[in-house]
């Protein structure tokens, strides 16, 4: 499936006292890029709540830190889809500098009824949307 490119500017809430990346803000970044990447597939996450009930929970996550972001950084975050399974969406993520690879993730989300806080099967539409991206 294909590449979706989202930018990302570092900021000083973002950064410990030295400027450098907090390990738990590179989740935000990532966060930010899955939810835009639905969004730019037609998908917002607050009409999937209102109009079906569910919503994208994270299931797991692994992330490989190889170099640190810092202050005022210009960044992108890379997604993909790797694999769409019945209620699962298993994403690759890569945050760059330039072209230099600061960290990976492997995200596996699952969609979830929130009033049954039950895992349900992936929306036809948005699994043809992912497929034809």
């Amino acid at each position: 499936m294909s590449l979706f490119q989202f930018p990302v500017r570092v900021y000083y809430e973002d950064t410990d006292a030295g400027g450098v990346v907090y390990h738990a803000r590179y989740l935000h970044f990532y966060e930010r890029a899955r939810t835009e990447f639905l969004r730019m597939l037609g998908f917002s996450q607050q009409d999937l709540l209102n109009t079906r009930n569910i919503a994208f929970v994270v299931k797991s996550m692994n992330i490989d830190y190889r170099s640190a972001a810092k202050l005022d950084d210009s960044l992108a975050v890379e997604t993909r889809v790797s694999e769409i399974r019945g209620a699962t969406i298993l994403f690759s993520q890569t945050l760059k500098r330039d072209e230099v690879i600061l960290n990976t993730a492997t995200v596996k989300v699952a969609c979830v009824d929130l009033g049954k806080m039950k895992a349900v099967p992936i929306p036809s539409e948005l699994r043809a949307a992912f497929a034809n991206k």
